[in-house]
This record gives structure tokens, sequence and C-alpha cells, in this order.
């Protein structure tokens, strides 16, 4: 599939911070040619300034109805939330015309590819350079397969270099985070005001929907709270416990609350996978059919 002729585009997830658009500078830096939308909604007190500098690239959306919805997992009235956006996009793409396209956030700074170098003790990383063909098979696989929503890696999903079994065994991830690639048809709800991604591919995935990263590439966000605007002032005002609990209120068999153990500890989620999706049992398991049960009794 080829991004230049294809019905497809990339939506960026604004809000509150017009003049700071990292994810269109990276996209383009990396190769993306194709079509960008930004998405806002009619609280931003800046929205205005956002359509004096994109115009016909802006699309806003109305908050309070898209509120009326969609599922956000609390009754607090606030709707500082990234899932409205998120799923006013499905809308949006179906009225456009469109059968694939990517959800963003507005702060990345880069693309990048992670290999085992050839001496097999270090994780290189090689800045993405033809943005458009990695989509490409990116949407070849999401077209061949179920999968609900694609992802690509982040940087905490390499933690521990070459011995991270994601650099070296590269299986596909069952999670699903900040970079959406959809198809238009196949659609999802969002849910949960805040973790809202961690939320939907946990919730869902255990109702046997597909989420995926495929690991070989990550994006790369600003440093999460460094920057005024986005939902910085609301994980600020509610602390990550909050945001993290919200996950476990949806899925309280699979999800609990814990510390997160780097050299800047918080309180984060973890998800039991065992107990979070389907899983395929070992054939050893089968026990025999009723005719194999009647013969071995005789």
């Amino acid at each position: 599939m080829s991004i230049k002729n294809s019905s497809f585009a990339v939506f960026v997830m604004v809000y509150g911070r017009p003049s700071k658009m990292w994810t269109i500078q990276t996209l383009r830096n990396a190769g993306y040619t194709g079509k960008i939308y930004l998405v806002g909604d009619n609280t931003d007190s800046r929205i205005d300034d956002y359509r004096k500098i994109y115009r016909d690239d802006l699309i806003v959306f109305d908050k309070v109805e898209a509120s009326k919805k969609y599922d956000a997992g609390d009754n607090s009235g606030d709707l500082r939330s990234t899932m409205y956006a998120a799923n006013e996009i499905f809308e949006i793409a179906k009225n456009l015309g469109l059968e694939h396209f990517c959800i963003m956030c507005d702060d990345y700074i880069s693309f990048e590819y992670r290999y085992v170098s050839k001496c097999g003790k270090k994780l290189n990383v090689h800045k993405v350079t033809d943005l458009d063909k990695v989509l490409s098979c990116y949407l070849d696989f999401l077209d061949a397969t179920g999968f609900s929503s694609i992802a690509f890696a982040q940087g905490g999903d390499f933690i521990g270099g070459v011995e991270n079994r994601y650099a070296t065994r590269k299986p596909l991830i069952r999670k699903c985070m900040n970079s959406f690639l959809c198809k238009t048809d196949r659609r999802f709800n969002f849910m949960g005001r805040m973790n809202e991604d961690v939320t939907t591919y946990v919730t869902l995935g255990s109702r046997g929907v597909l989420f995926g990263t495929i690991p070989m590439i990550s994006l790369v966000q600003r440093t999460t709270q460094s920057h005024k605007g986005g939902l910085t002032e609301m994980y600020i005002d509610n602390g990550t416990y909050v945001k993290s609990f919200f996950s476990v209120m949806y899925s309280p068999s699979c999800v609990r609350v814990s510390m997160l153990n780097t050299s800047n500890p918080r309180i984060h989620h973890v998800i039991k996978w065992a107990n979070a999706v389907p899983l395929i049992v070992s054939e050893s398991h089968r026990k025999p059919d009723s005719q194999e049960q009647d013969s071995t009794s005789l």
C-alpha cells in the first residue's frame, strides 16, 4: 500500500498550545508526505489561535455533545481528556472518506528504529527517514489481520537494552498506547476519562478485540508534564494514582496500582496478562473427545 495513493491521514489531538506543534515537524522530518489534520474542541480557549495558524487543517468538535456519547467512567464533570477526541476521530475519518488513519498526540520529537548491534551487546537507535514506507507496511499488516489497532513502541518498551525480550525476540506486544493506526470500518470506543488507552486495550482485549504494538520502531515524546497545555495541568491536579486507578476500576481482575521503579519512581498501573486476555492453550492439555472416552472405557 502506498501512503501517497491511499485514503489515509494522521490526526493530531491538540489542546492549549498552538505554538508548540512538535508532531507535525517530526512527521515531516521522518519522511511522512501524507495529509495531517489537527483535532481540537470548542472548550479550548486557544482554539482560535489554532485556527489562525492551521486554517482548514484544523477540525473542531463539540466536546460537551461528545461527552454524552462515550463512557468516561466518572461523574466529576471534568472534560479534560483525549478520550473524546479519539472517539470523535472515527466519525471524522468516516466523513472524510478515509479508509485508514492514525491518531497521535502533539508532542512527538522522533521516530526511531531499535535493533541489536552486530556484536549483540548493544541496542542501536537509528532515526526513521521514510515514514511513508513504514506506515504502508504497518497498514498492510493491519489489513491482513483482525487487529482493531496497532501502535508504535515507546521508549519504556526497551528498558534493559539487549536484555529486553522485545529487543531480541521481537514479539508483538498485546498493548496499544499513544499512537493508534486504525481502519475506519473496524470501529471501537475508547473508554475512561484518564488512562483511556490502557483501559481500552485491556477491557476490550479481555473480550477478544485485538490490539498490538510492533516493537521494532518506536516514537519518542517530550518529557511528560514538562510543558504547559495538553493534559499537563490535569495530571498535576489529579496525580498518577487517579490516572492509573481508572484502569483498575474497569478491569479489577487483571490491573492493579503499583510503584514504577525507575530513576523517577511514581505510581503506575500493572497488568497481569494471564488474567487479562484470551490465551492459546497448548494441545497437550486437550481432553479426549467423547468418542475417545467411550473407546477407552471399553
